[in-house]
C-alpha cells in the first residue's frame, strides 16, 4: 500500500536520477549515504512504484522513474518561480526599474548606461530585457517596462519620447584596410568592396540600401546579419566593410578601424517611458545616464584615433 510522501524523500530521488549515484546525492542533501539509501527506499515504498532497476551495482531509473521526475521537476520549477517572485517584491520596497532595450545595445551600453546609474542608485534591482523597438514600446503601455531604447517612431499618448543620441552612421573596417588610409569614406571608395550588411528587414539595412540604390553604388554583400554584434564582429575578423551608429561599436573601438561616412546617414534612437511613470526619480537618473554615455561615445568614436590629417 502506498505511504505518505514528505519532501526530504522526494528531494533525495530527484538527486538520484539527476546525479547518478546515491553517494552523489547523499553529498548534495548534505547527508550520509546510508541516509540517502534509506530516504530512496521509503520514497520507493511510498509510491508503491518500480522505479530502479540494478545493473552491475547500481541503480538505473525506470520508465516509471523518469515519468516521476518530469512532474517532479516542473513541481520545483513552479516553487522556483515562487521564491523569484518572493525575492522581486522584497526588492521593489528598495526600487526596482524595468529597461527595455534594442539588441544592437545589449551589450557594452547598456552595460555601462546601467553600472553609471547603479552607482547613483546603487539599492536598485534592474532588469533589463533585449528587444525589438515595437516590442518595447508594447510592453510599456502594458506596464511591463518602465523605460525602453528605440529607434522607430512612437506614435502613442500613453508614452514619452526623447532623443537619445543622434549621429550618422560611420564606416568600420578590419585594422589595416586599405580604406583606412582615407580620412572620410564616400559611397564609391565601397563599389565592389566586400561588405557585411545588416538585413534589409532593419531599419539599417534599408537605410543603407536605399542609398547605395539612389547612387549605383553595389558593394560586395559577403554576409548579412540582423543583429550589431554578429556584423561587427565579422567585420573585426577581415571579412569586409560596414555602416554602423556609434553607439553599435561601444566595446569594439580597438579592434576596428573607424572612419566619417560621407553623405550623412542620419539615425537617431530614442528614450521612451510611460507619461504616468510610477517612479519618475528612477526613470529620470537612468535616462540621464543613459544620454550623457550616448553622447560622450558618440563623439569619442566620430573622431578616431590615426585617421589621415
Amino acid at each position: 500500500m502506498a505511504r505518505a510522501l514528505n519532501p526530504r524523500q522526494i528531494e533525495a530521488f530527484k538527486a538520484v536520477i539527476e546525479l547518478g549515484t546515491v553517494s552523489r546525492a547523499a553529498e548534495r542533501l548534505e547527508i550520509s549515504q546510508p541516509a540517502a539509501s534509506k530516504l530512496l527506499a521509503h520514497f520507493q515504498q511510498g509510491t508503491g512504484l518500480r522505479l530502479f532497476d540494478r545493473s552491475r551495482g547500481r541503480l538505473v531509473p525506470t520508465v516509471q522513474a523518469m515519468r516521476l521526475h518530469e512532474e517532479i521537476d516542473r513541481v520545483f520549477a513552479g516553487i522556483r518561480s515562487v521564491e523569484n517572485a518572493v525575492e522581486m517584491i522584497r526588492r521593489e520596497a528598495q526600487g526596482r526599474l524595468l529597461i527595455g532595450v534594442l539588441p544592437a545595445l545589449a551589450g557594452s551600453f547598456i552595460q555601462r548606461a546601467t553600472m553609471a546609474f547603479l552607482k547613483r542608485c546603487p539599492n536598485v534591482y534592474c532588469s533589463i530585457q533585449a528587444l525589438g523597438s515595437q516590442t518595447i514600446i508594447e510592453s510599456m503601455a502594458m506596464r511591463k517596462l518602465d523605460v525602453g531604447i528605440v529607434s522607430a517612431r512612437v506614435d502613442s499618448p500613453l508614452l514619452v519620447t526623447e532623443p537619445l543620441v543622434r549621429h550618422p552612421l560611420l564606416c568600420i573596417m578590419p585594422p589595416g584596410h586599405a580604406l583606412a588610409r582615407r580620412r572620410v569614406i564616400r559611397p564609391e571608395h565601397l563599389d565592389r568592396v566586400p561588405f557585411v550588411s545588416f538585413n534589409l528587414e532593419s531599419y539599417t539595412g534599408q537605410s543603407i540600401a536605399n542609398l547605395f540604390a539612389r547612387l549605383s553604388v553595389r558593394p560586395e554583400v559577403v554576409l548579412t546579419a540582423n543583429v550589431t554584434p554578429t556584423v561587427c564582429q565579422f567585420v573585426a575578423a577581415g571579412l569586409g566593410v560596414s555602416l554602423v551608429h556609434p553607439l553599435f561599436v561601444a566595446g569594439m573601438e580597438r579592434r576596428l578601424t573607424i572612419r566619417p561616412f560621407e553623405p550623412a546617414i542620419p539615425f537617431d534612437f530614442l528614450l521612451c517611458y510611460p507619461a504616468d511613470m510610477r517612479n519618475r526619480q528612477l526613470v529620470g537618473r537612468f535616462v540621464q545616464e543613459a544620454k550623457s554615455l550616448a553622447e560622450r561615445l558618440s563623439e569619442d568614436l566620430a573622431r578616431p584615433a590615426g585617421a589621415p590629417a
